[in-house]
């Protein structure tokens, strides 16, 4: 709990789930817009459940994916995931690692698409997917720079997204967490108020000097 709380309070994350899981959000539909795609998708490993959870989708399959999962190796974005290597297919239906069923499962089957994992600090966090292009746009490797910009960005999000249910857990079977935690987020919001660094430092190794205490 301490290394997770500590992480939570250090990057900001604490109770900012919504406003993490809405930058997901933008990054996706920002995706979808600027290639004119059908669809976009965030997935993320949950490394217990070994699975890839869709955490944000824009176009097709917006409204019912959010939350589905399917094993963290199955079809293109669980190879995209393993290999931590891009991926760009014109025809799914033509290449052996495409999962139908999968596919099926989310009532949209894409005809083509472009793949990239999301990594940070070296870990594989999960995958971003950009479906079914227009048939007319070829693909060049400026837009696999831009998909790969996007793709850092939803990784920054989705590594504090983690850190900050993993501090919701952590706290949820500990009182003293939680009061730690209401400090936390006084100071979070205090170092969103004012420009007094040092304050908020001291205030913070205060705040390690409590959680070693408790």
């Amino acid at each position: 709990m301490s290394e997770d709380l500590h992480a939570a309070v250090a990057a900001g994350v604490f109770g900012a789930e919504e406003n993490h899981r809405a930058l997901l959000q933008s990054v996706v539909e920002v995706a979808r817009a600027l290639f004119r795609a059908k669809a976009s998708s965030i997935f993320l490993l949950d490394e217990q459940a070994d699975e890839l959870v869709f955490e944000a989708v824009a176009g097709e399959g917006a409204d019912e994916l959010i939350g589905k999962r399917f094993p963290s190796s199955t079809g293109i974005a669980g190879w995209v995931l393993v290999t931590r290597q891009p991926l760009v297919i014109e025809d799914v239906a033509a290449d052996a690692r495409f999962g139908r069923e999968a596919a099926e499962s989310t009532g949209y089957v894409p005809k083509g698409l472009m793949a990239v994992p999301l990594l940070h600090d070296e870990r594989a966090l999960g995958v971003l997917e950009v479906l079914d292009r227009p048939t007319d746009t070829r693909f060049t490797l400026k837009e696999m720079d831009l998909l790969s910009a996007f793709a850092n960005q939803a990784a920054i999000s989705l590594d504090l997204l983690q850190r900050a249910r993993r501090a919701h857990a952590a706290l949820a079977d500990d009182g003293d967490a939680a009061l730690l935690a209401r400090v936390a987020a006084k100071l979070e919001q205090r170092g969103e108020d004012d420009d007094d660094t040092g304050s908020r430092d001291a205030a913070l190794q205060l705040l390690r000097a409590l959680e070693q205490l408790l």
